[in-house]
């Protein structure tokens, strides 16, 4: 009887040992960060920015995405090709189905813009090369420095009174960045082709241009675009890859940047097909017109296909 009082005596004591020690040693509000995490610059009111996040925004870890990787294209010779078109297309980001290349605007934590994704691959990582808007062909590359001007303006219109010498005012630029808010227009690239040994019409987009939108000085449309660079289009799928759109239906089965360009997620229009005059639809049409020549391309290609085959 002894030795059973001991025992339970023992065993509370034990316990009451083993919750303080968890008690002290369970992080509290007050406690700083681990040593992986760092501290971003202060938020509004104050307050400290996690990066990365102490918890997961989440009820699990999301890793399909992190670790897909872009789908290889078949094998492809020139004794294939019995047939092939290159196209020009533009997609217009104002078109709702289009929008999941435009938002977010700011990035968020599982998601960014196209554009916010290419800046970041060409700027920070250095992972994706740009060229010159004007050579569609790859050929002028620009350094990051080139880069990092061209997407920063300056606004030399604007004075402000010198300090030192009241009444007097002296030039003080302004310096705007271009964000994803000023990007409404992407160009494709793409080439249109029947591989004989499928038997298959496939198509390859071969480069992707980014184009923003001309502002006056007072800072109103002017009704044209701006185009930015050109990027080699293969070279940004496996970035695309692992970058999340939005899904209305299904949050827990997303699409990627990459998977909207594959399955053709997108509105767009031809605005040049391969032509003996090497021109653009918009130097001999305009108007209605216009869609209706880029339509006519669009059925020839379809039309192409299908007188291939007897029904």
């Amino acid at each position: 009887m002894k030795n059973l009082k001991f025992i339970l005596v023992a065993s509370l004591f034990a316990g009451l040992v083993s919750n303080g020690y968890v008690q002290a040693q369970a992080p509290t509000q007050t406690q700083a960060p681990t040593p992986t995490q760092t501290q971003a610059p202060a938020a509004a009111g104050g307050a400290t920015v996690l990066a990365p996040p102490k918890y997961p925004d989440g009820i699990y870890i999301k890793e399909n995405t992190s670790n897909r990787r872009a789908i290889p294209y078949t094998s492809l010779r020139e004794a294939d090709v019995m047939w092939s078109k290159r196209i020009w297309r533009v997609i217009n980001l104002k078109e709702k189905i289009n929008f999941p290349l435009y938002y977010p605007t700011q990035p968020i934590a599982d998601r960014k813009s196209l554009f916010d994704v290419l800046k970041d691959a060409a700027l920070k990582d250095g992972s994706v090369e740009c060229y010159s808007p004007d050579d569609d062909e790859f050929r002028v590359q620009y350094t990051k420095s080139e880069i990092a001007g061209k997407l920063v303006s300056w606004d030399s219109t604007k004075e402000t009174e010198d300090a030192n010498n009241p009444g007097t005012f002296i030039k003080a630029p302004v310096k705007t960045e271009i964000t994803s808010e000023a990007i409404n227009k992407y160009w494709i690239k793409e080439d249109w082709f029947f591989d004989k040994q499928r038997s298959v019409l496939d198509v390859r987009i071969i480069g992707l241009l980014v184009l923003t939108e001309k502002k006056t000085e007072s800072g109103e449309s002017a009704g044209s675009d701006k185009p930015m660079f050109w990027v080699y289009f293969p070279q940004i799928r496996p970035i695309l890859a692992n970058q999340e759109v939005y899904m209305r239906h299904n949050d827990a089965e997303r699409r990627t940047l990459e998977d909207i360009f594959w399955k053709r997620m997108f509105s767009s229009y031809i605005i040049k097909e391969t032509n003996v005059y090497d021109r653009y639809i918009s130097s001999y049409t305009t108007g209605i017109n216009a869609l209706f020549e880029s339509e006519r391309i669009k059925d020839d290609i379809f039309k192409f296909e299908h007188d291939l085959w007897h029904f």
